[in-house]
């Protein structure tokens, strides 16, 4: 069943979820895709940075996108990552998920090689064409050496299906430059978990968030506050938020969140090598965080 994307709310970033020996578990996967839903997420992002989609195989990652959509059940869209060396090999995963049944594609720039401005688009355009699927672009530059700037944006809206971007420039003023570039031409999400706050209050569409898959209710709290213009109470959550969404900035993120998920009973902490679980005083740092968190949990109200 296929939801269709309004491309607003919280659409948290998903885990992909392992044995200890580092096998796909689907069904561990479906649990914590069930518990985001419970909590009343507005979308899904499979096979993303946190989805750990580069470590995964062609069949794995179709895998994946089947067991998300099973467990969805229409309630909401569910997106597919798009992080793929080639523009040929991104144009074929496009067609997949569409088969699939997929809502939308969150599309990075080819992996590894650095494109320019032209080359950036041609790879975006002929992604997106390569299905009728609503296409989200990802704009990572600090991660990905690629960087759309929002005046360079604007060549993107003659793409009919690139509708969205997730702006994770580490630079909030971007938010302001791209309403002033292409107006409402596309939906606005932020992507760096602890700038939410700021880029709302600039006025963007949506939030994909790591952080969103430890504590789900606290994430959806802290946007709708934010959407209701509550700031005095938002300000409180994303005070105690904060020292854990500093987290997903970090070049250790994955592990960070899987292993805050396995402490509040929402996954494990197995991630795929070369990715390796966190020991020493680095996991001491970071469960600290974590406990510090739980100590202090905030009493949530809904926003009006």
């Amino acid at each position: 069943m296929s939801a269709a994307v309004t491309w607003a709310g919280v659409f948290p970033a998903v885990t992909t979820q392992f044995k200890v020996d580092e096998v796909l578990d689907l069904p561990a996967t479906q649990k914590e895709i069930a518990a985001l839903l419970k909590a009343g997420v507005n979308g899904l992002i499979m096979l993303g940075t946190c989805g750990e989609n580069c470590s995964l195989t062609a069949d794995e990652k179709r895998a994946v996108l089947a067991a998300a959509k099973e467990v969805a059940g229409g309630k909401v869209p569910v997106i597919s990552g798009v992080s793929e060396f080639t523009t040929a090999s991104g144009m074929q995963f496009a067609r997949d998920a569409e088969k699939i049944g997929i809502d939308g594609l969150m599309v990075l720039p080819g992996m590894v090689y650095k494109s320019d401005p032209r080359e950036t688009l041609n790879h975006f355009a002929k992604v997106a064409g390569a299905s009728g699927l609503p296409v989200m672009i990802y704009n990572n530059p600090l991660v990905y050496g690629v960087d759309i700037r929002p005046e360079a944006l604007k060549a993107y809206g003659d793409v009919k299906n690139i509708v969205a971007i997730k702006e994770s420039s580490d630079d909030v003023r971007r938010i302001t430059d791209l309403h002033n570039e292409t107006g409402t031409r596309f939906k606005i999400f932020a992507g760096v978990d602890d700038l939410v706050l700021e880029s709302a209050v600039l006025g963007i569409d949506g939030w994909v968030s790591g952080l969103s898959d430890v504590f789900p209710d606290e994430a959806m709290a802290l946007w709708q506050l934010c959407k209701a213009s509550r700031y005095e109470e938002a300000r409180a959550i994303y005070r105690w938020f904060t020292p854990l969404l500093h987290l997903d900035t970090e070049i250790k993120l994955v592990q960070h969140i899987k292993l805050g998920q396995q402490i509040v009973g929402l996954g494990t902490e197995t991630v795929r090598a070369p990715r390796m679980m966190l020991e020493g005083e680095e996991r001491k740092r970071v469960i600290g965080l974590y406990e510090a968190a739980l100590a202090n949990r905030p009493q949530l109200k809904k926003a009006a």
